[in-house]
């Protein structure tokens, strides 16, 4: 009989890691920000609160993990974007593609909410800029230039683009959360966006 394959320390501290911040992607998705207490996170891990506190230091720091942890899926999913030899309008299709999988996903449903209410890099509460805002717009400035490296575009309207498709899965991803967006529009809407993305790149 074979036996088992035991884990390392690092192994098991990851999957707990793991389970834990996909507790609090499920919860913050299924119930909202003010429901996921600490009590409905360990409950969804099945671990103790002295566990989260041991990997995370406490709340704020796994809705840290959070964000960490949606903007490298985000990275992830457009990484998957085929680049090589694909033509620009393939391209287009398949950024605003990707884009949408992850912007209407739980992950990014809890990234949201946890923006929403204003996480902050300084612990002491005191003003200081959102810990979100580089790291995501790091995180999506690299693969768009990754995927777009041909199109040389001026820099102000390259930002523009990039400021104008975040706005558009932002709001879509928002009437969906509330429910009042519907399939068909939805598919127009992302249509609209891959037609007027190619349009500016091409001019």
């Amino acid at each position: 009989m074979a036996q088992p394959v035991r884990r390392t320390q690092a192994e098991r501290t990851a999957t707990t890691r793991g389970r834990i911040v996909r507790a609090v992607v499920e919860s913050i998705a299924q119930v909202g920000f003010q429901k996921t207490t600490a009590s409905e996170i360990t409950r969804r891990a099945g671990v103790t609160w002295g566990a989260v506190q041991h990997h995370f230091g406490g709340k704020e720091g796994i809705l840290r993990a959070v964000l960490e942890d949606s903007f490298e899926r985000f990275a992830e999913r457009l990484a998957e974007v085929p680049i090589e030899g694909a033509s620009l309008e393939s391209r287009v299709s398949g950024f605003v593609d990707a884009a949408w999988a992850h912007f209407g996903s739980p992950d990014y449903r809890s990234t949201f909410e946890i923006l929403l209410n204003d996480i902050r890099d300084d612990a002491s509460g005191e003003e200081s800029e959102p810990i979100w805002q580089s790291e995501m717009f790091a995180s999506w400035n690299k693969v768009w230039s990754e995927i777009f490296s041909d199109v040389n575009l001026p820099r102000r309207k390259t930002v523009t683009l990039q400021t104008f498709a975040i706005s558009m899965f932002s709001g879509m991803a928002a009437l969906a959360m509330l429910d009042r967006a519907i399939e068909p529009v939805r598919g127009a809407e992302l249509q609209l966006l891959k037609e007027t993305l190619l349009r500016e790149m091409s001019a």
